[in-house]
């Protein structure tokens, strides 16, 4: 590998040398769907001598990556050469080569480093890439005749045409591209728009509802593209939820499962659970007669548990699938595009989407440099209570409000959303403590880090920033919590019964070293795509030696403390992710166990604790007679070893009967297990009319007769 590197960092210093002229410069722009604002660019100048250099930079919410690329391609269109630097999205260096040199490819990153032996056309996957990446990808796909080309380290990258449009350009231009749906890379298919023609190229890419990358001068047409993207999306979306959703008709006994009672954290006696459009109809000891079902699951002694809600999501329509299949029937959205948000709510449904049941969290941001740009932007106090009447009208039982947020305006706001019956949570509004947040009437605190932040906050400490990562992940080692500060802090939380949403799963990157797999992924590692199961060994945190590495371990081991601590004291907590569908909650719950929690508390958390939260104990979180038949299935025993949560075999929502291995099997997934309860029909008991003739009846002088 040494020989490697030395080979491609010559290649480096050669192509930096190079002194061409540009011929050709094309820039991009990204604005924001919700309020139009320039959210990054990305500048492509093409030199003459080959050479092609790339400026990307993308910002919001206080983050993301700022890249320089420079590349040349092949006469097949791939890339021969290709070179990035810069930093991610929170701020680790990116320094990743590529080079191929006849039959033989290598490349080296902060991350890794591999070669290989290649024939035929192949696309490197580069680690920290930009746009114009998948742009030469899509040039070397229109090469091959079967729309489908090598990816490389591993893979395949195919690609199918979904729709065409006519867009509208500067000066009177307009010009046809074409929607692709790319798959191969990821667990959901990369949607893009292209030019049209022999050598086609990226045109736009649209995140509906977030933003539009587009060519300048074009980006007018993000909404009509995004528009058409969302119709050609559902039908690739309906046709998954109707081949995943097994539709249970009539009355369904699941016999022998031992069901977990989330009030009490215990597993009781083995038990038969019946189910009838949606609800549990009755629950009897296991081998009672059976009572007129006429389709039956055998849970082979399977513990069975109330669904889990994540709460803390912010979900997209790919996601759904993911989610149910971890077991997670019940999500609580904490901020997403309003419209993109109410049509996944209709569409799950509807059952055109496999997705959770969302209760949704109205997200309230202010203005500023660092604004997150979902939701409601608002400056004044009037502005705040139009955008809480239009979540409180919508049913939205929660407001979120976020960093930017006016400080000044904080407490009527509360105010105003608790007199519309609604529950507020967030993170802390810059300048402030989450004392101060509390003060101001807050119900919840979201994520660890703004919890620490009370005890490490300083007059002049820019919390919108990157800093609200790098104080927690260098300060925290060093916080004393028997010192009187944290202890009355606790106390506050306890009094006023504050639900801390600590996400650790999703913080763990705090601490990861760039090259290693992060810790809530060592897991699901073997299970995943390879493209997938790479991606976990990048670290986003810039780590520059071992004290700093030591220390930032330290400090995220004291956040996993910090989380029991609350819990011992009776602070109210509740298991969301903010990462990986389905599979960070899983993670979530092995770190509140690392926290002390037991396994049987840490289900609790994602059960009861959920439903309370959300306000959605009368019908969800337990399992009882007339409650939603949310229940999962799960091999071993999770309440004795939480990894045991990851072996969900089956899921029952909605009247549906979901088989993990079906829908893992559907992404690329390996399953986590190998037989699944299958739904056997029954003989139909007859009722005692089977039919109905009211005409006759009529005549005979049945209808209207009283029962004396």
């Amino acid at each position: 590998m040494k020989r490697v590197s030395a080979v491609l960092a010559l290649a480096i210093a050669s192509a930096f040398s190079a002194q061409a002229a540009v011929t050709q410069t094309t820039r991009y722009v990204i604005i924001s769907e919700n309020n139009g604002k320039q959210m990054g660019e990305q500048v492509v100048e093409s030199h003459d001598d080959g050479l092609t250099k790339v400026r990307y930079i993308y910002k919001d919410n206080g983050r993301g990556p700022e890249l320089t690329e420079e590349f040349r391609l092949a006469a097949d269109g791939t890339m021969s050469y290709y070179h990035s630097k810069g930093t991610s999205t929170f701020g680790a260096v990116v320094d990743e080569s590529f080079e191929r040199k006849g039959g033989k490819a290598q490349w080296t990153s902060t991350t890794e480093q591999g070669a290989q032996d290649v024939s035929g056309p192949a696309v490197y996957v580069a680690l920290n890439g930009s746009f114009e990446v998948d742009s030469r990808a899509i040039a070397a796909l229109a090469r091959t005749p079967s729309a489908s080309i090598p990816l490389l380290p591993s893979g395949t990258l195919k690609q199918v045409v979904l729709d065409e449009a006519q867009v509208a350009g500067p000066k009177g231009q307009s010009q046809q591209v074409q929607l692709v749906a790319q798959t191969g890379l990821g667990l959901s298919p990369k949607f893009l728009w292209i030019t049209k023609g022999a050598h086609p190229s990226l045109f736009a890419v649209v995140e509906p509802g977030t933003y539009v990358f587009a060519i300048e001068g074009w980006q007018d047409n993000g909404k009509l593209l995004a528009e058409r993207q969302k119709v050609a999306e559902a039908k690739m979306l309906n046709d998954m939820a109707a081949k995943l959703q097994h539709p249970l008709q009539g009355l369904t006994v699941v016999k022998n499962a031992r069901i977990f009672d989330s009030n009490k954290a215990t597993v009781g006696a083995p038990s038969d659970v019946y189910v009838l459009r949606g609800r549990i109809a009755a629950i009897l000891p296991a081998g009672a007669p059976v009572r007129g079902a006429v389709n039956e699951i055998d849970a082979g002694g399977r513990i069975m548990l109330p669904g889990l809600f994540d709460m803390h999501g912010h979900i997209g329509r790919w996601e759904g699938a993911l989610h149910v299949a971890a077991g997670v029937t019940t999500l609580r959205d904490m901020g997403n595009d309003n419209a993109q948000l109410q049509m996944m709510i209709d569409e799950t449904a509807d059952g055109e989407l496999l997705a959770p049941q969302i209760v949704p969290a109205g997200f309230l941001e202010g203005e500023s440099a660092y604004s997150s740009n979902g939701g409601f932007v608002v400056k004044t106090l009037e502005q705040s209570k139009r955008a809480i009447d239009w979540y409180a009208e919508h049913g939205y039982p929660q407001l979120k409000i976020y960093n930017s947020f006016p400080k000044e305006i904080l407490k009527d706001t509360v105010a105003y959303a608790h007199s519309r019956g609604m529950r507020v949570s967030g993170h802390v509004p810059a300048g402030l403590r989450a004392q101060q947040a509390l003060d101001a009437g807050y119900d919840e605190l979201q994520h660890i880090n703004q919890v620490m932040l009370n005890f490490l906050f300083k007059p002049g400490v820019e919390t919108r920033s990157l800093e609200r990562f790098y104080l927690p992940a260098e300060k925290v080692a060093g916080l004393d919590f028997n010192s009187k500060e944290v202890k009355d802090f606790v106390a506050t939380l306890k009094k006023k019964q504050i639900v801390i949403d600590p996400t650790l799963a999703t913080f763990a990157f705090l601490k990861q070293k760039d090259g290693d797999v992060n810790e809530p992924w060592a897991a699901v590692e073997g299970n995943m795509p390879p493209d997938v199961a790479r991606g976990f060994h990048v670290g986003t945190m810039k780590i520059p030696d071992a004290a700093t590495q030591a220390r930032y371990e330290k400090s995220f081991a004291k956040m996993v403390q910090f989380v029991g601590i609350l819990h011992k004291a009776g602070v109210p907590i509740v298991a969301g992710t903010d990462d990986l569908a389905g599979f960070t909650l899983h993670s979530e719950l092995a770190l509140l166990v690392k926290a002390g929690l037991t396994p049987a508390e840490a289900i609790q958390v994602a059960t009861r604790n959920g439903a309370r939260y959300t306000r959605t104990s009368a019908d969800r979180g337990s399992i009882e007679t007339g409650k939603l038949a949310d229940l999962v299935l799960v091999d071993g025993d999770p309440t004795r070893d939480i990894e045991d949560l990851r072996k969900v075999s089956a899921v029952i929502t909605r009247g549906q009967v979901i088989y993990p291995k079906e829908v893992d099997e559907a992404l690329g997934i390996k399953p986590f297990v190998a037989n699944v309860p299958a739904v056997k029909p029954l003989e139909a008991v007859p009722a005692n009319i089977a039919g109905s003739n009211d005409g006759v009846l009529r005549r005979a002088g049945a209808i209207g007769r009283k029962h004396d």
